[in-house]
């Protein structure tokens, strides 16, 4: 049984703040208490993923320090917002660790309705924004367990 979070990074200064777009104090302080929910719910990620986007690094930092400070860390290709889901897909169903992926709208959305089958429209239209969603595949099908916002 392969679990996976799907995290969308925390709320961000705007480009003209700052053209590197780290968290804001607010994105910070949120993303700390999902990542502790998360924890909380059992999340204990062997690896984290993330875009290399420094939102997206700093997200998944909160959640490395909160869930497994013993899992891999690191920026991993096809992430980036506009990237298409299927080389990640691909990527996840010979995995058996445990991942969770730090990202971006409208990215994560999409993967989620690519590991879902596109069976559930609704699932991936609603992905929480600054949330998480957490999925278990039995090796074949892709099933969603939770969510948190």
């Amino acid at each position: 049984m392969s679990h996976l979070l799907l995290v969308h990074h925390g709320d961000a200064v705007g480009p003209d703040v700052d053209p590197m777009r780290p968290l804001s104090s607010v994105g910070r302080a949120a993303t700390e208490r999902l990542a502790a929910a998360a924890a909380q719910r059992g999340v204990k990620p062997d690896a984290i993923w993330h875009s290399g986007k420094l939102r997206a690094r700093q997200t998944a930092e909160l959640f490395w320090r909160a869930c497994n400070p013993f899992a891999s860390c690191s920026a991993e290709r096809g992430l980036q917002p506009d990237d298409p889901p299927r080389w990640i897909r691909d990527q996840l169903a010979g995995e058996t660790r445990s991942i969770l992926i730090a990202g971006h709208m409208p990215y994560l959305p999409r993967l989620l309705a690519s590991l879902l089958g596109d069976r559930d429209e609704s699932a991936a239209t609603d992905f929480p924004e600054h949330g998480c969603v957490a999925l278990e595949s039995d090796g074949e099908t892709w099933t969603e367990l939770w969510r948190l916002n």
